[in-house]
């Protein structure tokens, strides 16, 4: 079904760049209607799409059983704000909580406020349980991170376009080499650290794994040293790398959950910080908090996608069609060994390094010939192409999807 719209695509590029803070720079390509893993083009124009959002439509672009429960809840309550019960958030919480294993849930709406969330709940946790002097708290950050960008988080960013003419930041950061252990273990002798906060995998810095075993070793060293594991789980979490969380995959449980984006299925801003009672109890009434946050309508909707992520598998099937989109990749690769430097990634979280360097063009004139061709993709650190297609992809669409790309990287001519 193609829908009627009142513009087309240039009037709405025109409009974006007239009225609209220049604080991106998109792929020239328009999208006015998603369906599964397909967006279309105000005229009609079909892509696949291989972004997700930034892995916020795990579950596909307007998941009949997600809008069900959209709709409805819609019709019935939408806000009340927490200065009333309301009855859906009890419920959502309740699910939320055993779904992922934790006591408790503490409800937001970006993943950005997620992640400040949690670093509240540590210091607050360093000053009342571990007993870290007043205002001394330390948080260890690694290098190349990207939790959000807000003031508080870029506070601990090491990327200058986040940075750069936004101080002065935050302080009680130490920034540490990701994957690093040695310099981990030294970090953490600090006893005024009460908190280590990283991501299982970096997606926007173009999908780094660290090296096997680092995150059940840092898990050691917070136990042994009493600082609190915040994993940041908002692109990597939900089915997306092939299991429910990617920290899964060494059997590691956070002290401090932070998730966002697929927790909604992309309907709507829908995060989430999840601990057991010795962390999440030290906020108090009046201390933290949001409007919007655990509104009825946000609690609908992340019960529906959570269920969908579960009665279809998709963690199974990210899985599945990752190593057959890896290995496609690395066959790719050795037909074009001077484009093609390395190809990474787990699940459906990958990335392919092209042979240029940050500040060049290749990746995105090969992001562009993509969308020529009917498949959307968008370069991250200049040179680094992120691959991550809707989990409900199947086999044969991704076959048709592998066939786009090698036709891209085997005519493109720089």
């Amino acid at each position: 079904m193609v829908t009627t719209n009142l513009i087309g695509s240039e009037e709405a590029m025109r409009l974006e760049d007239r009225y609209g803070c220049h604080n991106y720079h998109p792929i020239p390509v328009v999208l006015s209607r998603g369906e599964g893993v397909f967006l279309f083009n105000p005229e009609g124009k079909r892509y696949y799409d291989f972004l997700s959002a930034y892995s916020a439509v795990n579950q596909g672009h307007c998941h009949p059983k997600i809008i069900g429960a959209l709709i409805a809840q819609a019709q019935t309550l939408t806000l009340t704000s927490r200065a009333f019960y309301n009855n859906k958030l009890g419920e959502t919480e309740k699910y939320i909580a055993e779904y992922f294993g934790y006591d408790k849930v503490l409800m937001m709406n970006s993943g950005a406020e997620a992640n400040e969330s949690a670093l509240k709940l540590a210091r607050k946790w360093g000053y009342e349980k571990k007993g870290i002097p007043a205002n001394r708290a330390v948080v260890i950050a690694v290098g190349g991170n990207f939790h959000g960008r807000t003031l508080g988080i870029i506070s601990a960013s090491t990327d200058p376009v986040s940075t750069t003419n936004f101080g002065p930041f935050l302080p009680g950061f130490e920034i540490i080499e990701y994957g690093n252990l040695e310099v981990m273990e030294r970090a953490l002798v600090n006893p005024e650290v009460c908190a280590v906060w990283l991501e299982p995998i970096q997606g926007e810095a173009g999908v780094v794994l660290p090296p096997d075993g680092y995150l059940k070793a840092v898990e050691t060293l917070c136990k042994k040293h009493n600082v609190l594991l915040m994993i940041d789980e908002v692109q990597t979490g939900i089915a997306r790398t092939g299991k429910l969380l990617a920290s899964d995959y060494e059997n590691v449980k956070p002290d401090v959950l932070i998730l966002g984006k697929a927790l909604s299925g992309g309907v709507l801003p829908v995060s989430a910080v999840l601990a057991d009672d010795e962390v999440m109890l030290v906020i108090k009434p009046g201390q933290h908090g949001s409007t919007y946050g655990g509104n009825p309508l946000s609690c609908a909707v992340a019960v529906a996608a959570l269920e969908v992520i579960k009665e279809e598998n998709l963690a199974e099937n990210a899985i599945n069609l990752g190593e057959l989109f890896r290995n496609r990749m690395l066959e790719v690769r050795e037909k074009r060994p001077d484009l093609i430097v390395h190809v990474r990634g787990r699940g459906l979280l990958n990335a392919v390094v092209v042979n240029d360097s940050e500040e060049g063009s290749m990746a995105w004139n090969l992001c562009m010939q993509f969308a020529e061709n009917g498949l959307l993709a968008k370069p991250t650190h200049g040179n680094i192409i992120r691959f991550a297609p809707p989990l409900v992809m199947t086999k044969a669409q991704m076959l048709d999807c592998c066939n786009i790309i090698e036709k891209v990287f085997l005519e493109y001519n720089s």
